[in-house]
């Protein structure tokens, strides 16, 4: 095909735009128009910017602030440092629908290890919809072309020691445009360190030496990003406050906030990425799985992300009441909780801590090291008095030395001292 037709400016428009609406989601139209050169922070649709930008629906109903943060395999794009302290074993898939046809696909599995460096592969492409190919004098139609980027990462990551932990990522990406195409191959660095009281802190620097893929016009490097982040836990480790702070080749420096907040089996997300507002939620379903979906504002329309996680094995932590239903004055006059966790540090300490219907803390046990087997209640506070009738949440949390915190899904026990009537289900 002659290409001469199809001018050098014309290509780097309609490839600008193609990255440009897999990656910034910040990005107006007009700088569209100008293409690469008329970026306002030099970075907008440039090579890379679709990877460098992009993120899972759970990373982006918090902002993208996840330099800090180790909860799912594609947060090693981020920080290759985050495969250390997953928690458990993950498949995880995720869509993004942009514009003009144009989606972002995902595929990741995480391998969490002790004794031995954990692993989290992530493969992503990008295809765009059809793009017009026009004449010399661009009133010519000829067609149309499309772009499509593919990109795998190989993260290997150990921790060293109880608080630190460092990671390393090897990229291969491939970017087609027309009948053109090429490969490359680029490194990321990242580490994330644990503070007393839970704080987590994580840095990361992507695209060491490359990917470079040599195209029919020029080569296109990736750009160099240098990211670092914190994570905060508030209310007692059910939510989370994160900020990142990214600072990309030739460009300023760019925010990213974000919050999450637990109820029971669901988590609300809110966040600020550059210049959009995101929100979304993940919803825990049965056998370990999870459903993950962000929405984030952008000039030409609503970005919707989706994804489904599955987790198996790792580290975990698990309380069970039986019966889920007991009258301390009748014939059931105690539960009993069944308790269970493995950890990948040393064990520090735990905590069973039970709660009414406003949630407040009624009854709690703890102790030193990993939980017993199991714990014995009867329906009384921690002064012995005994407790009205109703639902009573419990949720089991052990401490591993170093300040990493496992916690269990929440139950539900009811009291009925005028006797089991029935049964109640207990969230799992």
């Amino acid at each position: 095909m002659d290409m001469s037709t199809h001018t050098p400016e014309r290509r780097r428009r309609h490839a600008s735009r193609a990255r440009t609406l897999a990656g910034t989601l910040a990005l107006a139209a007009a700088m569209w128009a100008t293409g690469p050169a008329g970026a306002a922070d030099g970075t907008e649709g440039l090579p890379g910017d679709w990877l460098n930008r992009f993120d899972s629906a759970r990373g982006a109903a918090i902002g993208g602030a996840r330099a800090a943060l180790a909860d799912e395999p594609m947060a090693a794009l981020i920080n290759p440092a985050a495969a250390a302290w997953l928690e458990r074993g993950a498949i995880q898939i995720g869509t993004t629908r942009l514009f003009e046809d144009t989606s972002v696909n995902g595929f990741g599995i995480a391998l969490p290890a002790t004794g031995r460096p954990s692993i989290a592969l992530n493969v992503l492409s990008l295809g765009s919809g059809g793009f017009e190919r026009t004449g010399a004098s661009h009133d010519e139609a000829l067609g149309t072309f499309k772009e499509g980027n593919l990109a795998m990462g190989l993260a290997v990551a150990q921790p060293l020691g109880d608080r630190l932990a460092a990671g390393a990522q090897v990229k291969l990406v491939r970017q087609s445009l027309d009948e053109f195409n090429g490969s490359g191959l680029g490194f990321d660095l990242g580490v994330i360190g644990r503070l007393p009281g839970g704080m987590q802190l994580g840095a990361s620097a992507v695209n060491l030496g490359g990917p470079t893929i040599a195209m029919r016009m020029r080569d296109e490097t990736y750009l160099r990003e240098l990211r670092g982040g914190a994570a905060i836990p508030v209310n007692g480790g059910n939510g989370l406050l994160a900020a990142d702070i990214v600072q990309r080749d030739g460009a300023d420096p760019q925010f990213h906030l974000g919050a999450r907040f637990r109820l029971q089996a669901l988590e609300l997300g809110v966040g600020y990425d550059v210049d959009n507002f995101a929100a979304g939620f993940s919803y825990r379903l049965p056998n370990g799985l999870q459903l993950d979906y962000a929405m984030s504002d952008h000039e030409l329309g609503l970005v919707h992300r989706v994804g489904l996680a599955w987790r198996f094995g790792g580290f975990s932590a698990e309380a069970k009441a039986s019966p889920a239903v007991f009258s301390p004055t009748g014939g059931e006059p105690l539960t009993r909780f069944a308790l269970k966790a493995r950890t990948r540090a040393d064990a520090a300490a735990w905590h069973l801590d039970i709660t009414n219907a406003s949630g407040a803390v009624v009854r709690t046990f703890s102790g030193k090291g990993q939980p017993p087997a199991d714990i014995v209640w009867d329906g009384k506070d921690g002064t012995g008095r005994p407790l009205p009738d109703g639902d009573y949440t419990y949720r089991l949390r052990v401490d591993e030395r170093g300040g990493a915190t496992l916690q269990a899904r929440p139950g539900v026990v009811e009291i009925a001292s005028g006797g089991v009537l029935g049964t109640i289900g207990v969230a799992r």
